[in-house]
């Protein structure tokens, strides 16, 4: 991405595309086909993985043009967890993952904290999946009221990588309040300390949707930490945040 000014500030590079570090994960809540012809143009260069949150992939009526229009430019696209956990209550796992592969996904996001779907019947569509998709499988409960302690995300996070998951999201919603942060939306250090350590940052992918959520990843591990739920207008906001153009990471400039 080059605006009217790039290459004065002399700035550190990008990893260049195809990236496996310094993802920025876009959770798209049904943009209409126009418009993300349009924001793809747009911010296409710094968008790795495009997810279809929850089932808005099987409802939406352009979602082939989507993908391919994602593929052009690059971008991973991954149908939300949510959908392939209704699958496996219906009994339709296998027709959710050639529905995906027709639909020409290159990526399916493997959950199960909307269901409670078991962790060894999650771990066998995760080894099914990888055999046709790039997975990203995700850790932690949607349900605010559950509390795993550290330990349990780290033993989650090994198991779902040894079953062949790309990389683990890290549950926050959309919301920045469940999961990896409090009910205010602070993050969780004692858990990212703990993970991080056990299992690296290049597998991991914090979803991040709030900007002081962001910066604080961004200050603590670095501009190419992987961030996911990030809305689409938030992704210029999250670059400048990467590259120390926001007050936020200033000091990554110094």
């Amino acid at each position: 991405m080059t605006g009217p000014g790039a290459g004065f500030l002399d700035l550190a590079p990008r990893v260049a595309k195809p990236r496996a570090i310094g993802l920025t994960h876009v959770i798209d809540r049904g943009t209409p086909l126009p418009a993300l012809e349009t924001v793809v143009e747009w911010i296409g260069d710094v968008v790795d993985v495009w997810k279809f949150g929850w089932g808005t992939a099987y409802v939406d009526p352009a979602v082939r043009s989507k993908v391919d229009i994602l593929r052009r430019h690059e971008i991973l696209s991954c149908p939300g967890g949510t959908l392939l956990e209704v699958a496996c209550l219906r009994g339709r796992a296998d027709r959710f993952l050639g529905w995906a592969a027709e639909v020409g996904f290159t990526a399916v996001e493997v959950s199960n904290g909307a269901t409670g779907m078991s962790g060894s019947d999650k771990r066998l569509l995760i080894r099914e999946a990888s055999r046709y998709f790039h997975v990203l499988s995700e850790v932690g409960s949607k349900d605010p009221r559950v509390v795993l302690q550290p330990a349990a995300w780290e033993t989650d996070v090994r198991a779902d990588v040894e079953a062949g998951a790309r990389w683990v999201v890290l549950e926050g919603r959309e919301s920045g309040s469940v999961g990896l942060y409090d009910p205010q939306g602070r993050v969780k250090e004692d858990l990212v300390a703990q993970v991080t350590a056990a299992i690296g940052l290049e597998r991991l992918v914090f979803e991040a949707p709030r900007k002081e959520q962001q910066a604080w990843f961004i200050r603590h591990f670095g501009p190419d930490v992987n961030l996911g739920n990030i809305s689409p207008d938030d992704v210029l906001g999250l670059e400048t945040l990467r590259l120390g153009l926001r007050a936020d990471t200033i000091a990554l400039l110094r």
